[in-house]
């Protein structure tokens, strides 16, 4: 059975592999991370743990029974209650409710662990697989995402009330 943990230094290896074996995928529907992003992974990857370590950010990986990385499931800009909410998940497993039941366990720790009350994700027009992910698990849409919000494509805002149950 896989499992959602915090982000930690010995997930490094498996992250990158996660990420180089999926990136064609992703690129399909979110804007491409660039050869830097892998150039540099080790330093990005360092400076991810200190935003963790600072409370900025919460950091969690879907971990499958063979170790390898299934999924990254995030939240950025903790503040005030509420964080913004980004996940992506390897293709072989996509389709099959892995991202919808990961981002509601997600949803479920942002209160519990986190104390948030809000959560708010983006996606882009074009992106519908993340759409249905995001409707099943309780967001609502909330208003446009510009380009700038969404690595150059334009979409929508979802937002989810994490003090009531969908």
């Amino acid at each position: 059975m896989p499992e959602l943990t915090r982000l930690h230094a010995g997930h490094a290896p498996a992250v990158l592999a996660f990420e180089l074996a999926n990136r064609a995928y992703f690129a399909a529907s979110v804007s491409d991370r660039g050869d830097e992003f892998y150039d540099r992974f080790t330093d990005r990857f360092s400076a991810l743990l200190a935003e963790q370590e600072a409370g900025i950010c919460a950091f969690y990986v879907l971990v499958g029974e063979d170790g390898s990385v299934l999924g990254r499931f995030n939240l950025y800009d903790v503040k005030d209650g509420t964080a913004e909410l980004g996940y992506r998940v390897a293709q072989h497993v996509a389709g099959h409710g892995v991202a919808t039941a990961t981002v509601r366990e997600l949803c479920r720790l942002a209160a519990a662990r986190h104390g948030l009350r809000t959560l708010r994700a983006g996606t882009s027009r074009e992106n519908v697989a993340s759409r249905k992910v995001l409707t099943k698990a309780g967001f609502v849409p909330v208003g446009p995402a510009g380009p700038a919000d969404l690595g150059g494509k334009p979409g929508t805002w979802y937002q989810r009330d994490l003090t009531v149950q969908p």
